[in-house]
């Protein structure tokens, strides 16, 4: 089973390296990190907050729409791709089962992604901290924010496979990807925004809107890295939302959806024809 796991994991890491996935991630993370480090560099005089922290407090905002595409991109065609192109078949004839394939899938994806993060704000990092100096705050809040993205996109990884098993063509799954990612990224917010307007502090704000805040691994991802840091609280503006839900419940969530997400993948997948 592990020999299993590790060969997919191996060839999806080889074919990412091939179509220059990996370097493309890389390169996205590192470039709109920099750019957001020296675009947030204006505040810091004014909140008395170092360059690292506030920093941080906008790259969690970059990671909150940046990390789960990149995961729709890399796991919209894990199954209808393989497919279409007709290696799926010939993947099942070898010894190993489904199981195995869809873990090594993700644990090459995930790999991607947390090297894309590393790399990318770790470069960022460094350069805030030459340019404006850095806290133990604001270290600690970096280092939170590396090992909790690659949880928010492997929550994305799975809702990519689960939605690449129910489509048959790969431009299918891709515009399902795109659907999930402007729903469950942007539109969610919107519209609970929406709704908390409307309510204007009855039942809504008070009972329901903690929980559809914790519900959305976007928002729980938000919420655990802003909520670490009182500086880092005060950059990016989210002090109702951290007092509204709670981080040990948005920690909670955010651990569950991955799980979560790549089990019900994996529950599709088993159950695609090819």
């Amino acid at each position: 089973m592990i020999t299993s796991i590790s060969a997919v994991a191996g060839i999806e890491l080889r074919i990412a390296i091939r179509n220059r996935w990996v370097l493309i991630s890389v390169l996205l993370m590192t470039l709109f990190a920099l750019a957001l480090v020296f675009a947030g560099s204006a505040p810091t005089g004014v909140l008395g907050i170092d360059l690292l922290t506030v920093s941080v407090a906008s790259l969690t905002t970059l990671t909150v729409y940046l990390a789960p595409l990149l995961a729709l991109l890399l796991s919209f065609d894990g199954i209808s791709g393989e497919a279409e192109r007709g290696s799926l078949p010939l993947l099942l004839t070898y010894p190993t089962s489904r199981g195995a394939i869809l873990a090594g899938k993700a644990i090459a994806h995930i790999l991607i992604l947390l090297l894309a993060i590393c790399i990318g704000y770790g470069i960022a990092g460094l350069a805030a901290t030459l340019a404006g100096g850095a806290s133990a705050q604001g270290v600690e809040a970096l280092l939170r924010l590396c090992w909790t993205a690659p949880l928010l996109g492997a929550a994305f990884l799975g809702i990519g496979y689960t939605l690449s098993g129910f489509s048959r063509q790969t431009s299918t799954a891709a515009a399902l990807a795109i659907a999930a990612w402007l729903i469950l990224v942007v539109l969610y917010d919107l519209g609970i925004l929406g709704a908390l307007v409307f309510d204007d502090g009855g039942v809504f704000t008070s009972h329901v809107f903690p929980v559809l805040l914790v519900a959305n691994p976007a928002d729980a991802f938000r919420i655990v890295n802003v909520s670490g840091s009182q500086a880092a609280s005060l950059a990016s503006g989210m002090t109702n939302e951290i007092g509204a839900a709670s981080s040990w419940a948005s920690l909670l969530s955010l651990i569950l959806w991955p799980a979560l997400s790549l089990y019900v993948a994996m529950i599709v997948f088993r159950r695609y024809e090819t």
